[in-house]
Formats: structure tokens, sequence, C-alpha cells
């Protein structure tokens, strides 16, 4: 009967991992189209400063570290990898709720940053537009359109320089009024129970995880594989 609830719990963990291994994939290939592609320079200045890109890259691979050394733990009884397995996993774990605290207790900050950001990233653009350069404007043009707004606030922080994603006819006999920071505050509001939910969700995984991963660990001690190494 133990042997049988070892080897379910064994093969769990094993499939598990996996499954958490190939999201690791999945956020690593989106780190590399990123930056492959997407440019958030005009946008928010200091979020492209950050390099979204890389941070990504960084928690797909810190993530398909984790999973890797879980799935082989698992698969081979090692207990060594197990112990790692679950000290990442618990460091990971209150990484992530330390995240999320901070950005509750300052969401009105965060506000003030967004909209800071945009603002900047707005005067870039139009210094890019003085001097005949519309390369980045493709970002602009593109959230805009997306959702629905023009410039910061209204359409008057483009001056007299009002791209066509703006107009809501063709030709432009009418402007777009709403900013796009109330629409993107507003479209973050709608999303932040569902990341709310994400995290939460996410948060319980780690625990089951951590669980079946210490469980596991006095299994194998119990079997007499205690040294295994």
């Amino acid at each position: 009967m133990s042997q049988g609830c070892l080897k379910c719990l064994k093969y769990t963990m094993c499939v598990a991992n996996f499954l958490c291994f190939l999201c690791g994939t999945a956020v690593l290939g989106l780190g590399v189209y990123m930056m492959m592609t997407l440019r958030l320079s005009s946008l928010f200045p200091t979020l492209a400063a950050l390099n979204v890109s890389t941070l990504l890259l960084i928690c797909g691979t810190i993530i398909t570290c984790i999973s890797f050394l879980g799935f082989l733990g698992a698969l081979k009884e090692n207990r060594c990898l197990l112990l790692t397995f679950f000290l990442l996993l618990f460091i990971l774990m209150l990484a992530e709720l330390s995240a999320a605290c901070i950005l509750l207790m300052n969401d009105e900050k965060v506000g003030k940053w967004l909209e800071k950001d945009l603002e900047d990233g707005l005067k870039k653009i139009q210094k890019d537009l003085a001097n005949n350069s519309t390369t980045e404007l493709k970002d602009w043009d593109w959230m805009q359109i997306e959702f629905e707004c023009c410039g910061v606030k209204n359409s008057s922080d483009w001056g007299a320089n009002v791209p066509d994603s703006c107009c809501v006819t063709s030709p432009c006999d009418k402007q777009k009024r709403q900013g796009c920071l109330s629409k993107l505050t507003i479209w973050f509001e709608e999303n932040f129970l569902y990341v709310g939910i994400s995290v939460i969700f996410l948060c319980i995984i780690e625990v089951l995880a951590m669980c079946f991963a210490m469980t596991l660990f006095c299994h194998i001690s119990r079997s007499g594989l205690g040294y295994k190494l």
C-alpha cells in the first residue's frame, strides 16, 4: 500500500513538473518574441529601461530549472534534488507574494508612474516626429486603435501633429476624446480580479507541489533510501 502511494505521488509530481516545464518554455518563447518584435520605448520609457523581455527570459529560465529539478528528483527519488526543489519553490512563492503586496500597497504610486511614463513617451515620440522620424509611431498607433483612445489625457496632447489613429472617421472629421491613460486604468481595473485569482491559483499549486515534494522526501527516507544522493 505504501509503495503504491509512493509511486502514485512520484508520477503525479513528474507529470505536474513536466507541465510546469512546458509553461516555462512558453514564457521563454514570449520573452524571445517580445525581444524580437515589440518596442516599448515610445510608450513606456521606464518599462523599456527595465527590459521586460529580459525579465521574461529570466523568469522562464527559473521556472524551467525548478520544474526540471522537481521532475528529476521525483523520477530518480533523489532526496537532495527534492529538498532543493522545495526550498527554491518556497523562495519563489515568497517573492511572488511580496511583489503582489507591494503592488497592492502602492497602487496610487503605480497609477502616477504610469501617467508620467506615458507623458515621457509622448514627448519622446514628438521629438522623433520633429526630426522626421516615424519609426516608433506604430506603437502609439497600435495602442490608440486597440483601446480607442488618443494621447495621454486627450487629443490635445499631440498638439498640431495628431496621428490618423486618433481619428474616428476618415477623412479625420472627428477625433477620439478619451485619453489612453483613463482607458488603460479601466482595462487594468477590469482585469485586476483575474490577475488576483491567477496569483492565488499559482500559490495554491506551489504549496501543493511543496507538500508533494516533502511527502515524497519523507517516504524515501522511511523506505531505507534516506542516504540516496
